[in-house]
C-alpha cells in the first residue's frame, strides 16, 4: 500500500503476527489473504526442518541445516529465533527492515515463543491469533495431514495446550471453523488496521481539504 507524503496513509509499513497452535490453518490463511489483498507481503522464515512435498526453497521457507541456522542466529540476523517441535525457526531481521522502510505491510506466521520474542522487543505490530473450533477438531486435522507419526501428533498436542495459554498477549482471535469466514475476518482485521487514525497522514488530509481555497 502506497505511503508517503503524497498518499492518504502515512509511516512505514504494518507487521501483522499471526500465531496459532500447529493444525488451526493460520499458514493457509496467511498466504490466501497475500493473495487477495494488494500491498501485503508474506515473510518467508528460515528453518531446519526437511521441505514438505511440494514446498520451494525461498517461496515457502529458507532451508537450513542446523549448523548454519546457528551462525545466523549467533552473529544476530534473526529478529526472533525458537525451536519448534524439534526443528529450529527464525525471522530475518533484514527482511522485515526492508519492508518496513518500503512502506509494504508484511504478514508473519510464526509460534507463539517467536511473537512472545517480538514483544518483549517491544516489536510493533498487529498480532493475531487463530483457534480451530475445538480440540478435537485440531487433533482430526493433525491426523487428516497424515504427514507426523501417532508420536508427533501426540507431541504437537501437547504443545498447543501449553502455547494456548498466550492468547492473551494477542489483540485479536479469530476462530477458524470455516475457512471462508476466518479469511474475511483476517481481511478486515488488515483493512481495519490500515484505516486507524493513527495511521493517516494529517499532512494530506489539511493540504488537500483544508488549505485547499479553491471553490467553485
Amino acid at each position: 500500500m502506497t505511503t508517503g507524503a503524497g498518499s492518504p496513509r502515512q509511516g512505514k509499513g504494518l507487521l501483522f503476527v499471526v500465531s496459532a497452535p500447529s493444525g488451526a490453518g493460520k499458514t493457509t490463511l496467511c498466504r490466501e489473504v497475500v493473495n487477495q489483498l494488494p500491498g501485503l507481503r508474506h515473510s518467508v522464515s528460515y528453518t531446519t526442518r526437511k521441505p514438505r512435498p511440494g514446498e520451494v526453497d525461498g517461496r515457502d521457507y529458507y532451508f537450513l541445516d542446523e549448523g548454519g541456522f546457528r551462525k545466523k542466529a549467533e552473529r544476530g540476523e534473526f529478529i526472533e529465533w525458537a525451536e519448534v517441535h524439534g526443528h529450529l525457526y527464525g525471522t530475518s531481521w533484514d527482511q522485515l527492515l526492508l519492508h518496513s522502510e518500503q512502506g509494504v505491510d508484511l504478514i508473519l506466521d510464526i509460534d507463539a515463543q517467536g511473537a512472545m520474542q517480538l514483544k518483549k522487543k517491544e516489536v510493533e505490530g498487529v498480532f493475531i491469533y487463530i483457534l480451530p473450533p475445538s480440540f478435537d477438531v485440531l487433533k482430526a486435522r493433525l491426523m487428516e495431514r497424515r504427514s507426523d507419526s501417532p508420536e508427533e501428533i501426540n507431541r504437537r498436542l501437547r504443545k498447543a495446550r501449553e502455547e494456548i495459554w498466550s492468547y492473551r498477549e494477542y489483540s485479536y482471535m479469530i476462530i477458524n471453523d470455516d475457512v471462508k469466514r476466518a479469511l474475511s475476518e483476517l481481511q478486515a482485521v488488515i483493512v481495519a488496521e490500515r484505516i486507524r487514525m493513527k495511521r493517516m497522514n494529517f499532512m494530506w488530509i489539511e493540504e488537500t481539504f483544508i488549505k485547499n481555497k479553491e471553490v467553485f
